[in-house]
């Protein structure tokens, strides 16, 4: 059941974006250690595209209100920190890339969350980001878990 005020779009296509995470957590913990490796980076990787993602949704936001903002350079500048981060992520090894994923997400999710309160982002934004962000920080989680 969908969350009331979440689009329907929202809600099947964010549902469904989690589903690499929870994959990837799965396969770290289930596989044989060759395809556990695999899945790992793949989980990885797709956190990488997530927290950029996250990223975008800011830039979009800036450009929706146009060149003459006085929020414009505060709203770019955010928009793509989270894209340096995951680059950052991606190339490290498996256990400092899922912590600073983790950190990425979480600090994405505090900024959205600041910036629903300001009315930069629809309340139906941020009951899904809560929900995926805490899907994704579990499956991350249960990945570190494992590589610890």
């Amino acid at each position: 059941m969908r969350a009331q005020g979440i689009p329907t779009a929202a809600a099947v296509l964010g549902g469904a974006g989690a589903i690499p995470f929870v994959v990837g957590a799965a396969g770290v913990w289930l596989l044989e250690p060759a395809w556990a490796a695999h899945a790992l980076d793949a989980q990885v990787f797709y956190g990488v595209t997530i927290l950029a993602f996250l990223g975008a949704v800011h830039w979009g936001v800036a450009l929706s209100e146009g060149p003459d903002t006085d929020r414009l350079w505060p709203r770019l500048a955010w928009s793509v920190t989270p894209a340096l981060i995951a680059w950052a992520a991606a190339m490290m090894t498996a256990l400092p890339a899922l912590v600073t994923l983790m950190a990425g997400l979480g600090a994405a999710y505090v900024v959205d969350l600041r910036a629903r309160g300001r009315g930069d982002l629809p309340p139906w934004y941020l009951d899904l980001r809560r929900r995926l962000t805490a899907v994704a920080l579990l499956a991350l989680g249960a990945s570190l878990l494992r590589v610890v």
